[in-house]
C-alpha cells in the first residue's frame, strides 16, 4: 500500500495538532502541583490527583482532533480566524497552570480560567460554522473547564486569609 501525498499531508497536519496539544499539556509537567497544592484546603468533592492526568490525556487528543478537522475542512484560507482563536485558547490553557501552580495565584488563576472558558466557547462557535463535529468534540473539554473553574474558585475561597 502506497501513501499518497494527500495522505501524507493529512498525517503531517494531524501530527502538528497533536504536537501543539502536547506542548500545551507540558504545562502540567513544568508547573507541578507539589507540596504547596497538597497543603491547601480542598473541597471534599475534589477528584483524586490521578484522575486529572487521565482526563486531560483524553481531552488533549479530542482537542487536537477538533483543530485538525477544521484544518482539513477549511485549511488556513477558510479557517484562519477559528484557528487563531484555537491557538489563543491553547496558550490560555497553558497559562492557567503557570498562574495557579507556578505563581501560586489562585485568585488570578480563577480570572484566567474564566477567560479560557470564554475562549473555548468562541472556538466551539467558530468551529461549528466550519465543521460541526469539531465543535462537538470540544463539549467534554468545556464541561471539564467548567468543573475546573468551580474547583479553582472553591479552593480560592477555602484558602483566603481570615479577615482581621
Amino acid at each position: 500500500m502506497m501513501v499518497t501525498a494527500m495522505d501524507f499531508s493529512a498525517i503531517a497536519s494531524f501530527a502538528v495538532f497533536m504536537a501543539a496539544n502536547f506542548a500545551t499539556a507540558s504545562a502540567g509537567a513544568v508547573f507541578k502541583p507539589g507540596d504547596w497544592y497538597e497543603g491547601l484546603n480542598h473541597p471534599s468533592w475534589r477528584p483524586p490527583n490521578w484522575l486529572f492526568g487521565a482526563v486531560w490525556t483524553v481531552l488533549y487528543i479530542m482537542i487536537a482532533v477538533s483543530g485538525w478537522l477544521v484544518w482539513e475542512t477549511a485549511g488556513w484560507a477558510g479557517g484562519k480566524v477559528a484557528l487563531i482563536v484555537y491557538a489563543v485558547h491553547l496558550i490560555l490553557n497553558f497559562a492557567w497552570s503557570a498562574v495557579f501552580f507556578g505563581m501560586r495565584r489562585i485568585d488570578l488563576a480563577f480570572a484566567e480560567v474564566l477567560i479560557l472558558w470564554i475562549s473555548i466557547v468562541a472556538t466551539m462557535a467558530l468551529f461549528h460554522a466550519i465543521n460541526p463535529l469539531a465543535a462537538y468534540l470540544l463539549i467534554p473539554y468545556l464541561c471539564w473547564a467548567s468543573f475546573a473553574a468551580v474547583l479553582n474558585y472553591t479552593v480560592w475561597q477555602l484558602n483566603k486569609p481570615a479577615p482581621f
